[in-house]
């Protein structure tokens, strides 16, 4: 796996002679797209339809738990199975400062492909592959930069689609309860902007 690990690497890294601007544009997905996932989770919750904000709540829901048991795993995986990133190992070129921590799975590419994946479950299709497209280019972006092995990505995927499968459970089991209560704590939260129209009651 090491091997095929570092074969996908070298074919994937940008060089010195790379286009500068294909590097900014990479630039841009491995470190400010990722800001698609809380903006949207936020523009979930308070806009929508009055026949979809119930159910958009519910993907916010659902997404966030998801979030939260896949970074938790992302964490705990490189603790137990600590593997160092391309530049602390030498290996290839580096055009994205990033501190030396263990690399495996990957931060980034967990959040955003379950963010994919929970959309890809419980919104539409289409919006899903969207979301998918943008997670496969944050993740090319990474290990082009030469901040992450191909293989963190990988292992990102399946843990996002690991916590996809805890929120539902989740869900299944508390869903009837944590909803009124979050939907309570926002209407109180927010009892300004509601009253005002600026956001959804």
């Amino acid at each position: 796996m090491e091997q095929l690990n570092h074969q996908l690497f070298s074919w994937i890294n940008a060089t010195p002679d790379s286009p500068a601007w294909l590097l900014a544009f990479a630039t841009f997905l491995a470190r400010d797209l990722i800001m698609i996932v809380p903006l949207l989770i936020v523009g979930l919750w308070l806009w929508g339809r009055p026949d979809s904000i119930t159910l958009q709540r519910e993907l916010a829901c659902k997404a966030l738990i998801a979030l939260c048991f896949a970074m938790a795993a992302t964490t705990s995986i490189s603790m137990l199975f600590p593997h160092v990133r391309p530049f602390v190992e030498g290996f290839g070129y580096t055009f994205l400062h990033h501190a030396p921590d263990d690399s495996f799975p990957s931060d980034h590419g967990t959040a955003i492909f379950t963010f994919a994946l929970a959309f890809l479950c419980w919104h539409r299709t289409w919006s899903g592959l969207v979301l998918m497209v943008v997670a496969t280019g944050i993740a090319w972006s990474r290990v082009y930069l030469g901040v992450h092995w191909p293989l963190d990505m990988v292992g990102g995927l399946l843990v996002g689609g690991v916590g996809c499968l805890f929120a539902q459970l989740v869900w299944n089991l508390f869903g009837a309860a944590i909803a009124p209560q979050l939907a309570r704590l926002y209407r109180f939260c927010f009892a300004l902007p509601i009253r005002k129209g600026w956001t959804k009651h």
